[in-house]
């Protein structure tokens, strides 16, 4: 028998606040974190913006050893996860350490250390590398500091699926409760890609917007005149429960997990399959495996990247898998103000879906003055929907193919 599994604890560094509560309120005041880039220089670059994590010190979050020692996607993970576990009440006293476990998504790992380090390497030569540059690199580092930090012996490991990694981090995890494998989870995504070799290699593809001049409304996800996406960076952390295991230690409880599902498009590197059939597939397979009819889902939280192909190709997903339904959902896109956290958007957007469900607000998707023809749907433009939210549904798709759904429930014993 499958058992219930529950969030009770959230935490976050975003380029929007650094607490879930600030951040929260931003979202809901349509606030963009859009701005121009100030830790090196964007002059030969075609997009000089994105949403960098303002007012982080990694000394409120742990001493100057470790924050030496680790990468800075490293510091907003671990940063999340003490919000999350203060949150949840979690003390190492109520769990067994063999029964709790970590997974974390990243895209890009410890790219800024590898940069900076390489930088070093030719200037000044080998022995001028820190001792720790392969720790600071690794992608599977998050989990593993995670798990020292908090002493969990269960399921630790790192998901790397590019944009879709934190959605899978946080499914995977879902899966480790749900079949009896742990009683706890702490999961969530962290990346931080907001540099010149990463800028420069999205602007090779053509994915970044480049309305420079207009940083707080360069991110129009369904817009006609959308242009690419805003690179965004930061952390999103979760305590994940056992149901049992949370009401016996009196735990606050935000919402309930209830689906998860995977799919590939196996279609193309970078681009989406042009039908949506792979996150089509995704969305049916999460709906299967929380038992629900298209009809119950109350709200989506879409992948709604702003790029020319995402947005219609997304729509079209959505009304393949909800029929004449999807025009009576409501539909928006974080990355409209937060931008794209890359490994840490799907659990970021999770994050916002869960307290959307808690509280029956949907925070408006901004910047959408132009809707575009293909894109058809209520998407929330500008707007808070309050509304009651029984079931919900975040959508998460990367490149390479990758796609994953969750579903999330409003809790009742």
């Amino acid at each position: 028998m499958r058992r219930r599994v529950v969030i009770t604890g959230l935490g976050v560094i975003s380029p929007l606040g650094l607490s879930v509560l600030t951040m929260w309120d931003a979202l809901l005041e349509g606030h963009s974190a859009g701005r121009r880039i100030t830790r090196f220089d964007t002059e030969s670059l075609c997009s000089k913006i994105a949403a960098e994590v303002q007012g982080f010190d990694p000394l409120n979050y742990m001493d100057r050893r470790q924050a030496r020692r680790i990468d800075m996607h490293h510091q907003f993970a671990l940063a999340a996860v003490k919000e999350a576990v203060r949150d949840s009440l979690l003390t190492p006293d109520l769990y067994e350490p063999e029964r709790a476990g970590t997974i974390i998504g990243t895209a890009q790992g410890g790219q800024l250390t590898f940069t900076k380090q390489y930088e070093i390497l030719l200037k000044k030569g080998q022995r001028y590398l820190s001792p720790h540059l392969l720790q600071m690199m690794f992608s599977d580092m998050c989990p593993s500091l995670v798990a020292i930090e908090y002493n969990l012996k269960g399921p630790n490991y790192s998901t790397v699926s590019t944009c879709a990694s934190g959605a899978h981090a946080i499914g995977n995890s879902f899966r480790n409760i749900q079949y009896d494998e742990a009683d706890i989870m702490i999961t969530g995504g962290a990346d931080t890609p907001i540099s010149m070799q990463s800028i420069s290699g999205y602007c090779k593809y053509g994915a970044l917007t480049t309305r420079n001049d207009e940083p707080e409304k360069a991110s129009r996800p369904f817009d006609k005149d959308r242009d690419g996406f805003l690179l965004g960076e930061g952390a999103a952390m979760m305590v994940l429960e056992e149901l049992e295991h949370a009401k016996k230690r009196g735990a606050v409880i935000y919402a309930e997990v209830v689906g998860y599902g995977m799919s590939s498009d196996a279609f193309h590197i970078t681009a989406p399959d042009p039908e949506g059939y792979g996150l089509h597939l995704a969305m049916k397979a999460a709906l299967k495996d929380a038992g629900l009819k298209p009809t119950d889902i109350d709200y989506i939280n879409s992948h709604g990247t702003s790029t020319i192909l995402n947005d219609p190709i997304e729509t079209k997903a959505i009304k393949k898998t909800f029929g004449d339904y999807a025009y009576k959902l409501t539909i928006n896109s974080s990355k409209s103000c937060l931008g794209h956290l890359l490994g840490a958007a799907g659990a970021i957007e999770s994050l916002i879906t869960i307290l959307s469900v808690k509280e029956n607000k949907i925070h408006p998707t901004i910047n959408l003055d132009n809707p575009d023809p293909e894109c058809d749907l209520d998407y929330s433009a500008k707007h808070i929907t309050e509304k009651t939210i029984n079931y919900a549904l975040s959508n998460s798709a990367g490149f390479g193919g990758h796609n994953a759904v969750l579903i999330f429930k409003k809790f009742v014993e």
